[in-house]
């Protein structure tokens, strides 16, 4: 299988040192300018365009950001190359959800959402087949963890000396205020009751040092509660190391034998 990339940023320098220590990869870099050698001095075809992708390439890993799919995505589905990609919340625009997904039947590529930095998404998609009636994601992260998006401007994130909830609304409206931190909110919606129906909130505790996510969820299943605390990538604290790690375990199921 031979595997292109998009993104060098935290997670996508990660799952390139993954791929590369597995012998996988990658093959070619999709980037916005050519530089002659990707990280690591490895010599990796870089191109600048879908068009320019070779022809045996397999799969595309998208990990640079919701406008990279925006850009990249359709084009790469439409040439039938399958795309494993981070950013989820970008289907919370229903326009870019529609063009994915019909360029996905024209081209015979497929779509693989990572499920980021939370789990637990296996059974609120099997709950989902009996009906749920409530889901709730709260994302709780220390104020570092907000910088650089609108909580900034809703809390003083520098002098917070206790918790502090800045979001309180749906999953879609989360996505696209939060596009850099909500992924894990659209992957919870996509999972379960949907864009619109998932309740989202979203708080920032000095107190913690962990980002915690946690799913309520009821339904004719009965109801369950998923919390787990995740590590940032060292590289980068608004990163998730698990999100980066989903990744790698993605593409791992592309070719496993047995699949769980």
């Amino acid at each position: 299988m031979k595997i292109g990339m998009i993104g060098e940023g935290a997670i996508g320098q990660y799952v390139t040192e993954k791929l590369g220590s597995q012998g996988l990869g990658p093959h070619v870099m999709l980037v916005r300018r050519t530089r002659g050698e990707a990280p690591g001095d490895e010599p990796v075809l870089r191109v600048t365009k879908v068009s320019d992708l070779p022809d045996d390439i397999d799969l595309m890993v998208d990990c640079a950001g919701h406008a990279a799919l925006v850009e990249h995505g359709a084009a790469i589905l439409r040439r039938g190359i399958d795309l494993v990609s981070v950013s989820v919340g970008a289907l919370s625009d229903p326009e870019l959800e529609r063009d994915l997904a019909a360029a996905a039947r024209a081209g015979g590529g497929q779509l693989h959402l990572a499920s980021g930095a939370i789990g637990a998404l296996d059974c609120l998609q099997a709950a989902r087949v009996g009906g749920l009636t409530d889901v709730t994601y709260t994302g709780r992260k220390p104020p570092e963890g907000w910088l650089g998006s609108p909580a900034e401007d809703r809390i003083d994130l520098t002098n917070l000396r206790s918790a502090e909830m800045h979001f309180d609304g749906t999953a879609r409206q989360a996505a696209r205020d939060y596009p850099k931190n909500a992924n894990v909110a659209a992957a919870v919606a996509i999972a379960g009751m949907g864009f619109d129906l998932t309740k989202v909130r979203l708080i920032a505790d000095p107190d913690v040092t962990a980002n915690i996510h946690e799913i309520q969820a009821s339904g004719s299943f009965g109801s369950f509660t998923f919390r787990i605390e995740g590590k940032p990538l060292p590289e980068n604290p608004r990163s998730s190391a698990l999100a980066a790690m989903s990744v790698i375990a993605a593409i791992e199921r592309r070719h496993a034998a047995i699949i769980t």
